[in-house]
This record gives C-alpha cells, structure tokens and sequence, in this order.
C-alpha cells in the first residue's frame, strides 16, 4: 500500500483539524448514500440514471419522475457528461456527483478519470454542471461520500497496470469538488492472469458507524481497511491493525453493504459470482456465509455485480452477468444474518450492472448495459419476488439508478 501526496498538501492533513474535529456518529440508516433508501411514505420520487456515452447512445445523466403507486415514469431533464457509470447524491438533496470512467479498455494509460460535481433542484429535476476534477487515477467506478459530509472518495479501478487501482480523496467546498487530498494504492495481485495481474479497486464503502473505510479489491482478493480520523490525530485515512480481510483467491471481490443494524456486511464477488456474508463489529469482517449465483452445473460466462437489500432489510437482491444476466434473491434471517436462497429473475437483456429498490420497496429497476433497456420489476414486498411482466424504458447504455426525493 502506498501513500502519494501531491504537491505541498501532507497526507496527515493537520491544517484541517480545527474545522474537522466533530465527527459525526452515523447509523447505518442514517448512511444514506450508497445505500436503496429507508422506507418512504411518498410514493413519488425522482430517479437518476448514470450511462456510458461512448456508443453515442446515450449524453449523460437522464432524471425521471418515477412514481411507485403506478409506476409511471415521466422524463424531467437530463445532463452532459462522458461515461457517467455511478452516481452519489449528497445528504441535502442538493448535489450530486458523478465518475467520468475514463480511459476505459482502450484507452492511453495515461489519461486520467474524471471526479464531475453538479448542482440539483429536486423539485424540476434540473441538472447544472458546476465543476470537474481528476479522479488521480484510471477508469473511476465508484462514490462514497464521508459520513461527515466533507470528503468525496472514488474507487479507481484501473484497466492499465500503471498506475493501477487506487482510492483517491477529494474535499468537498460549497457546491465544488476539490482536488484529490490523498490517493491511496495498493499492491498486489491474484491468481487469474489478465484480471488480477494487479491492483483494481472497485468500491469504497464506510461503515455504519463512520469510523473505517473498506476499499474492496478485485484484483488483489482483499478487503482493505481503513480507520478514519478526520482531525488528522492518526492521518485522514490510516490501515487499521488488521490491514485487509482475504477473500477466496481468483474470486474477485467487487461491492459491499452493510445491513441497517451494522452487524453484518455483505459482498459480491464479480469473478467467480458469489454473495459473502460477514459478521461485522468495529472495523472487522468475520467470514460467516458463502453462496454461489449461480445454479449447479451452470456453463457460460458469469460476473457477480451490484448488490443492495430491501428497505424493510428482509431480503438481499445481487446482479449475474455474463452469459447468466439475472437477478439472484435471497432471504436474510433476522437472527443472524444469514441468507437463503429464494430464486433468480432474468433481467431480460444483456450485462445488467446496478439496480435500485425504490424507498417504498415495491419497484426494483435494473438496467442492461448491452441492451440499452432498463425495467421496472413490480416487487412482492412480503416474499420479495419479482412480477414477470415488468415495465420497459429504453435508454442508451444504462449502468447505475439513484432515488431521491422531490420534496
């Protein structure tokens, strides 16, 4: 693991201290960002889209009023952007963040990703650009906001072995992201050649509590963990005694949530497609579960994706892609956490990334990168399932779906 700096700023921070001394003490309802949202007593909402634009299918950011009492979906506005493929929306409602994944598969090695900021009327809809920064790395594919609300973090993912994965720390000032403040990378690489030859991070998860950081990595099999001490004490981001959690060699660890209670966590494994399942207390993962997506003897390619819980936390829902592309779901045991596999939903389309549970539990959206096509599955808030005959929207190249309300 490698600490950079950049130019005078120091990676302890300490000229932040004084403004950054409270720390804010979250539960994990209260972790609003990454996660599907809490139960709502609106049933209207609005729903943005991240896409990837390099087919031309596609501009940007796409915002739709969606309303879960019918499911009726009304365009609202949309955004300019290049490859927005995840989106965050800030605790206000009024900010929202997007990657620009760059260079992609493709691309120079050294081009480097883009962290965009944008102002947010929940009430029209409207999108406006107000800046764009560097992500410090290559192929962005995830954000975290800080429990605080101070810092924007992205996961680089990083096709290219230089510079390799990385998590970068952006402050946020008003309406405007900051250049990076720190860029962590990491060392290391896993069985399979070609997709492990080094570091990839894919996501970058707080805990309930906000006091550590876990950067999940696929290219090196570790959950790496950091404490977070934003008045600079012990550095912003420091490896905790523990350093990493292994997972199976060759599985390719890929997004992890934690459950409302903060006393389990759950992960995808994008490379051989399971869902892990974690005991969770102050900073470490204790191994409890693990499940494969997909059916015995299944042949053909496969790629465990995203993965979020029902509002009520009932239920567990995670993206197969590949040659599977379906939705795996599982019900949790209210004791301990465990899960039990309940059935699998085909996406009907191609590469479905992320999905959404709107806040009521009753819709969940999905959409199919390779198909251009997003549906709206009616969901069985008791038993979880999902209706056959769900709604269809086409958009070009849809990858990530963030609710929030208008009012």
């Amino acid at each position: 693991m490698r600490l950079h700096q950049f130019g005078q700023r120091r990676i302890l921070l300490r000229g932040f201290a004084a403004s950054l001394a409270a720390v804010l003490s979250l539960t994990a309802a209260q972790a609003f960002a990454q996660s599907a949202g809490t139960a709502s007593n609106s049933s209207v909402f609005d729903l943005l889209v991240g896409t990837y634009t390099g087919s031309g299918k596609s501009e940007g950011i796409y915002v739709y009023r969606f309303d879960a009492g019918t499911g009726a979906t009304t365009r609202l506005a949309s955004a300019q952007a290049v490859n927005p493929s995840y989106l965050v929306v800030s605790k206000d409602r009024q900010h929202v963040y997007a990657v620009n994944e760059l260079p992609g598969d493709n691309g120079p090695a050294t081009q480097r990703g883009g962290i965009s900021a944008f102002r947010f009327d929940p009430q029209s809809g409207q999108l406006t650009f107000v800046n764009r920064v560097s992500s410090d790395g290559n192929d962005p594919a995830y954000l975290a906001i800080s429990p605080d609300g101070r810092y924007l973090l992205s996961a680089n993912y990083s096709v290219a072995s230089n510079p390799g994965g990385s998590f970068a720390v952006f402050p946020l000032d008003g309406e405007r992201v900051g250049p990076s403040v720190l860029t962590v990378h990491h060392d290391g690489s896993g069985p399979v050649k070609g997709r492990q030859d080094n570091s990839h991070v894919h996501s970058t998860v707080f805990s309930p509590d906000g006091r550590y950081l876990f950067a999940q990595d696929l290219g090196a099999d570790k959950l790496y963990s950091y404490r977070y001490t934003p008045d600079g004490s012990r550095g912003l981001f420091g490896p905790t005694e523990s350093r990493y959690t292994l997972v199976k060699p060759g599985s390719g660890p890929r997004h992890l949530i934690f459950d409302q209670a903060g006393k389990h966590a759950y992960l995808t494994t994008e490379m051989n497609a399971s869902v892990t399942m974690y005991d969770y207390d102050d900073g470490k993962l204790t191994l409890k579960q693990t499940l494969p997506m997909t059916t015995p003897g299944f042949k053909g390619k496969i790629g465990g994706g995203a993965i979020h819980l029902s509002p009520d936390g009932h239920f567990l829902y995670a993206t197969n892609r590949g040659d599977a592309n379906e939705i795996v779901r599982y019900a949790v045991n209210a004791s301990d956490g465990h899960l039990k596999l309940l059935g699998r939903t085909s996406t009907l389309g191609k590469t479905p990334r992320e999905f959404a549970i709107d806040p009521t539990g009753h819709w969940l959206i999905v959409g199919n990168q390779d198909s251009d096509s997003v549906y709206f599955f009616r969901r069985n808030v008791d038993t979880g399932e999902l209706a056959s005959d769900p709604k269809r929207l086409e958009i070009g190249s849809p990858v990530d779906f963030k609710f929030v309300s208008p009012s």
